[in-house]
């Protein structure tokens, strides 16, 4: 049998930014619980049933239709110790069978033999799911991801808001229990505004209509979620703009409204002459605005709102909006002004006084150490040292404007503009803001040679300098984000093709800190680290870790020359020659591991004696030559493409030649033919770890 079942928790105001995942995890805790409960059985009896989990500024609710009410009958059998010890020679219990029955808290005389154990037969009945789910609840919301619980009046209950009311029905009934110090009913609420009463509710699936149709109240998020997406583009239709909808913006004003109804608002256009990103944040951060653009790509002097009330007089809310946005516009407006009056320069005095790790000096510090190295980066890639130099001294120092200290994520961008303003040449300019690229994952590079240098300058600093004081990350406490500063420099790098030597740069940044406690080796242990984040960067692009560690094995330095190997190695994967290849060179390295002191210098070809060796030798020889100007060059996709023709005289030469002959001239002289055809393979990789056998 089976009945509909909801549950609804109603509490204060939820933490908009929160509501989505708490109420994922609210219907995932739920079904896991149940799951548990229902035992073996619990696929089969759950496949009719579906879930819908509902979150609103005032509620976390979780409605499955067609539940189980039975949990089924068991049988279980727990296995004791082995029949042939179970008992003595005059056939009384063991002590090991009396301590086994005492556990199962019963008898040696209840307990079977089955397949040579003693077991304990667990039966037991058939129950009612509705015993089990006001603690099945509980746990689950015991569960939920809240970082700080909360205590309200004289209650030891804790949650992540204050519990106003708990709804559980099954069927029709009503599940008595108490879920957060609250006692359960069948009673839901309304909107705070439009209809502040008890609702009562007579069957599960009712819920959503009839909060709907009576309480003016969606409590579908999704559903929200895509109202408001429509009335955000049919208001900027009204304008002739196009509205910019932050998919983080929007969840969070889909959590922040029962009945939203999208109002539009004007500003002056006076501040349009500020930065158009330091408006945009003013308007989303504080007032969850939403922006609009001309066709032109730039900002509109109107605002989108989203009222949790269908107001009858609506131009009152928009009025309203309209005189609370003028203020933080006018605030942003001075700050830009008065920043204006003091140069970047004149600022960077102040970094001084900013401390950025307490064993690695001052912000100021810091540009210095950056300067110097970025001038070296920029040396390396044909930008200009002079640039590089001046846009790493400066380019901390917007963190002391009013600007950033207000709005902490316009850093760089708000240096970009004062460098301008400052007569900074523009690309000096434009690597202030460049500097933090790439801020996230798949975020765009910094365009320009100097904001390249700057931006890999900046995290090698860093890098080496937690590293040589012994702070690297553990686990998964990664304070300073180096993984994500590591990923970073080698995005750089790669996409933008910049054959730069970590190692080199590595020695560079150590040296340019006076003082490391754990200086010995610190290139060394960074530049592992580094190469390391290339194993998920690949995997994330499907190329299997063997591949990687093919390449890793030779640990080049210089990440694209990295790259351009692994892809030749996917590459060669992908070629009918390569496992027979991979299984021949791991053989190599199998026999050059042992006799690897045998291996000469030089090939003597009058020891050649077997036709097969003689064409192996041949191949090699010619390979040798052909293929040096395509490892100078880095073109490892053609050099493999090529050694993939070795195949058929490999494959030969082990079939007809004995490696270990009794002579030993001869012997060490196919030696070192393996050796010469191994250092071939290992110009771009060591094959012989793809998985060959």
């Amino acid at each position: 049998m089976a009945k509909d079942f909801l549950f609804e928790l109603g509490t204060e105001e939820l933490p908009p930014k929160a509501l989505l995942s708490l109420s994922n995890a609210l219907e995932s805790e739920i079904r896991s619980g149940i799951e548990a409960v229902l035992g073996q059985q619990a696929e089969t009896l759950l496949a009719p049933a579906r879930f819908r989990a509902f979150a609103a500024p005032r509620r976390l609710a979780v409605l499955i239709e067609n539940l189980a009410t039975e949990i089924p009958a068991s049988l279980f059998f727990v296995q004791g110790p082995p029949a042939r010890i179970a008992f003595d020679a005059d056939g009384k219990p063991s002590k090991a069978l009396e301590g086994f029955a005492r556990k199962c808290g019963t008898s040696t005389d209840a307990l079977e033999e089955i397949d040579g154990k003693m077991c304990f037969r667990q039966e037991s009945a058939a129950k009612p799911l509705a015993d089990e789910l006001p603690a099945i609840i509980q746990n689950a919301l015991d569960k939920l991801p809240i970082p700080k619980r909360m205590r309200w009046g004289a209650s030891r209950t804790e949650f992540v808001r204050p519990v106003k009311w708990a709804c559980m029905l099954l069927g029709d009934e009503v599940i008595a229990g108490t879920i957060a110090g609250v006692g359960t009913g069948r009673k839901t609420r309304g909107h705070r505004f439009h209809y502040n009463h008890d609702i009562e509710l007579i069957a599960p699936t009712d819920y959503e209509r009839v909060l709907r149709d009576n309480g003016h109240v969606i409590a579908d998020f999704a559903e929200r979620r895509e109202l408001i997406r429509s009335q955000l583009l049919a208001e900027a239709e009204k304008v002739g703009g196009e509205v910019v909808i932050d998919p983080a913006l929007l969840d969070e004003v889909t959590a922040l409204n029962e009945w939203p109804v999208a109002l539009t608002g004007r500003f002056e256009e006076r501040f349009l002459e500020v930065p158009a990103q330091a408006l945009i944040s003013t308007m989303a951060d504080n007032q969850k605005y939403f922006h609009l653009l001309d066709g032109q790509g730039r900002l509109m002097p109107y605002f989108i709102t989203v009222a949790n009330i269908a107001s009858k007089e609506p131009q009152q809310i928009i009025d309203g909006n309209e005189k609370v946005i003028r203020p933080r516009l006018a605030d942003a407006a001075f700050f830009f002004e008065t920043d204006k009056k003091t140069t970047l320069e004149a600022r960077t005095e102040k970094l001084k006084a900013i401390v950025f790790q307490k064993d690695l000096g001052s912000v100021h510090d810091k540009t210095e150490r950056v300067a110097k190295l970025a001038t070296a980066i920029a040396e390396r890639i044909g930008g200009s040292p002079a640039w590089a130099g001046r846009a790493a001294l400066l380019s901390k120092s917007d963190l002391v404007t009013e600007m950033v200290l207000e709005f902490p994520e316009l850093q760089g961008l708000m240096g970009y503009h004062y460098a301008l303003n400052d007569g900074e040449p523009e690309e000096v300019a434009r690597a202030q803001d460049e500097q933090y690229m790439p801020r996230f994952a798949g975020d765009r590079l910094p365009e320009t040679q100097t904001g390249a240098a700057v931006a890999i300058a900046d995290r090698l600093d860093t890098l080496v300098g937690l590293f040589g004081i012994d702070q690297p990350p553990t686990g998964s406490k990664d304070p300073f984000a180096l993984r994500r500063a590591t990923l970073g420099v080698l995005r750089i790098i790669v996409e933008k093709e910049l054959n730069l030597d970590l190692e080199e740069l590595l020695r560079i940044a150590a040296d340019n800190h006076s003082q490391l406690s754990a200086r010995e080796g610190v290139e060394g242990r960074v530049l592992d680290f580094m190469l390391e984040r290339f194993r998920a960067w690949y995997e994330g692009a499907g190329i299997p870790v063997e591949t990687f560690l093919s390449v890793q094995a030779l640990r080049p330095t210089r990440p694209l020359d990295f790259d351009r190997r692994v892809r030749a190695v996917a590459h060669f994967r992908t070629l009918p020659e390569a496992d027979a290849l991979a299984a021949g060179n791991k053989r190599v390295s199998n026999i050059l591991g042992k006799q690897a002191a045998a291996a000469g210098s030089s090939l003597d070809e009058s020891l050649l004696h077997e036709d097969a060796e003689k064409a192996l030798a041949e191949r090699v020889k010619a390979l040798q030559v052909e293929l040096e100007p395509a490892f100078g060059r880095g073109d490892y996709q053609f050099a493999l493409e090529k050694l993939a023709s070795l195949r058929q005289v490999v494959d030969r030469f082990f079939d007809e030649v004995m490696v270990m002959a009794d002579d030993e001239a001869v012997r060490n002289n196919r030696i070192t033919l393996l050796s010469q055809l191994r250092a071939l393979f290992l110009g771009v990789a060591d094959i012989s770890l793809l998985g060959g056998s």
